[in-house]
């Protein structure tokens, strides 16, 4: 007998009621089915797809690679389906949930202060947060939208460009006093630099000298893998940082934090996108949050 399209769907709903509970009794619960019945309907999916998508054991389900990637799929699928009810139940008015993760600086920062604005605009719409620095895959379906930097790994995935933002070396007026202020790149040798602990070829801050740019490997006696947390460090006296502008507020203005080396500035920028799963059938909760990132924060 052909599956239909109902069929399918249930498939989906039960499938990832497994994989989000960890087991088949959990699943069982939350889809108003028997365990037997959802081991049933799980062993009727991979044998329609030819893959088996988790690994039972007494102790624990074990999503395999095909798994991993169905799932992330199924989760969009079911979505989108949650929309299109919500769609016509609501003539049309975007709602549902949207998961939202970025860095925890830039997200204290410039990502937070706008969502009250957005829930006024949408009150109908739930913004998810989950602020990291760690890497949330949205193509797996762990996210919605996902605020990143840098070069971005080429990916199914649509990138909208939101804001451009500069860096600044500041240190604290007690660093200072305890240790001099550097006056040219070179004298940032005599001095602890606080860096970022990203995997990269070497540490190095960018300067421009005599109209030439160039990379000086810089070290220090402490890394973190948060603005954030080495913004706190320079606060504290404890070394020299190159710290996004967003991160540092007011310091500057009141005194916290002395700019350094603003001559050998290279006016090197960081760009930060919304990435997300666009497309035809891309959700209008999805969109109308992403819209409205890229209107107010443009320029």
């Amino acid at each position: 007998m052909a599956i239909t399209g109902a069929d399918r769907a249930r498939e989906l709903e039960v499938f990832v009621a497994v994989a989000t509970t960890g087991s088949f009794s959990g699943a069982g619960r939350a889809t108003d089915m028997t365990p037997s019945g959802v081991s049933r309907t799980i062993d009727r999916l991979e044998a329609r797809l030819g893959a088996r998508l988790m690994l039972r054991s007494t102790r624990a389900l074990t999503l395999t690679p095909e798994g991993q990637t169905y799932l992330g799929a199924a989760r969009r699928i079911l979505a989108d389906l949650d929309e299109a009810d919500r769609v016509i139940v609501d003539l049309g008015a975007p709602q549902g949930r949207v998961r939202v993760t970025g860095a925890i600086s830039h997200g204290r920062h410039c990502i937070v202060p706008l969502l009250a604005g957005f829930a006024e605009r949408y009150p109908k719409i739930v913004i998810d947060v989950h602020l990291t620095d760690a890497m949330i895959d949205v193509a797996a379906g762990q996210a919605d939208v996902a605020i990143r930097s840098g070069v971005l790994p080429d990916s199914t995935l649509t990138a909208r460009r939101l804001s451009e933002n500069g860096r600044t070396i500041v240190a604290s007026p007690a660093y200072l006093a305890r240790r001099g202020t550097p006056r040219t790149p070179g004298d940032l040798l005599d001095h602890d630099c606080l860096n970022f602990n990203f995997r990269r070829t070497e540490p190095v801050w960018p300067f421009r000298e005599n109209g030439i740019d160039h990379a000086m490997k810089i070290d220090g006696v402490m890394e973190a893998n948060s603005g954030e947390t080495l913004c706190q460090l320079a606060l504290a006296g404890v070394g020299i940082a190159r710290l996004g502008n967003f991160c540092l507020d007011d310091h500057i203005p009141q005194g916290r934090l002395v700019p350094l080396l603003e001559a050998f500035n290279p006016g090197d920028s960081e760009v930060f996108q919304a990435v997300f799963v666009g497309g035809p059938n891309m959700p209008a909760r999805v969109r109308v949050f992403v819209d409205y990132l890229v209107e107010r924060m443009r320029g």
